[in-house]
């Protein structure tokens, strides 16, 4: 199990006791070594993809370190430990954590920021926030939950729309995906297929040389196997190689089976999904705010 950034505080700053200038990428492999850590563990990534979660929790740890004083910067990606962390190590202390870290000035002052409060208690408070998350994880765990809110009003909304909206709501997502060329010539193929379990062609590149079946069904029950034969008998019949089979539901666990098993290439994509793509591509949902998250620029403050 990845320990959090407050339980690697100690071991890290223990670490730095030599008094030897140290980088953190030693840091992370005695530290991953200390915890037993696995390759499995050791790759696990944030939701973003953007950092690795267990260098990301020795970064905060050492930055919080830093914050109370106890270790200092020496140059880029390199720290080492100061005189007052050399004291708090005397202290034989059984952990350290922000709880902790509040006893030192210069923790209340980084944490405080220069912004002026109405009490102490508010600025110490800032830190209560959460008592295994880094910032980023904090950041990324409300980013999710956001998400996963918006792909369930998605659903929601997708499962009382008109069957026809619905396939044209498809087609646009496939052309915004990079298929079907424009949504004017998409947009023709819609209901020509006729019945037969098709509601559609697309083309699957801009010059259309070869072509995508689709089935788009707004259901609300589990699709089973049945479904996804009658859908590859109505490919069959039209000589397809592909197909997209698009539902607001989920598929069973069968018709999952029977899909990937068949020679024709066929895709199938639950309601789940489906929101997901419909956010990834823009489609139905607006950019309410957007944030970046910047780090410094060790090299610009390098003197040549």
């Amino acid at each position: 199990m990845i320990p959090d950034y407050q339980t690697l505080m100690l071991p890290l700053l223990k670490f730095s006791g030599d008094q030897q200038e140290h980088s953190i990428a030693d840091a992370i492999e005695f530290l991953a070594k200390s915890f037993n850590l696995t390759e499995e563990e050791l790759n696990e990534w944030l939701p973003s993809k953007s950092q690795k979660i267990f260098y990301n929790r020795v970064y905060w740890a050492k930055a919080y370190l830093k914050m109370a004083g106890l270790v200092e910067n020496t140059r880029r990606s390199h720290f080492r430990i100061t005189r007052q962390g050399l004291e708090t190590l005397k202290e034989n202390l059984e952990s350290i954590n922000v709880k902790y870290l509040r006893k030192f000035p210069e923790f209340i002052s980084s944490i405080e920021g220069g912004k002026k409060t109405d009490s102490k208690e508010e600025i110490l408070n800032i830190t209560n926030v959460s008592l295994s998350k880094t910032p980023e994880e904090l950041i990324e765990s409300g980013y999710q939950n956001i998400r996963e809110s918006l792909e369930q009003e998605i659903l929601s909304k997708l499962k009382t729309i008109h069957p026809s909206f619905f396939e044209r709501i498809v087609v646009q997502l496939l052309v915004k995906m990079g298929y079907g060329g424009s949504i004017q010539d998409a947009g023709k193929a819609i209901g020509k297929a006729g019945d037969e379990g098709i509601d559609g062609i697309i083309k699957e590149d801009k010059l259309g040389l070869d072509v995508i079946y689709i089935q788009a069904k707004r259901w609300e029950g589990t699709v089973s196997r049945p479904e996804i034969q009658k859908f590859v008998g109505a490919l069959a019949g039209q000589r397809a190689k592909k197909g997209v089979f698009i539902t607001t539901s989920n598929f069973s666990k069968d018709a999952i089976a029977y899909a990937s098993q068949m020679d024709t290439k066929i895709v199938l994509i639950d309601g789940e999904s489906l929101a997901q793509y419909m956010i990834d591509y823009n489609l139905g949902v607006s950019v309410q705010n957007t944030y970046e998250i910047k780090k410094i620029d060790s090299d610009y403050f390098e003197e040549e």
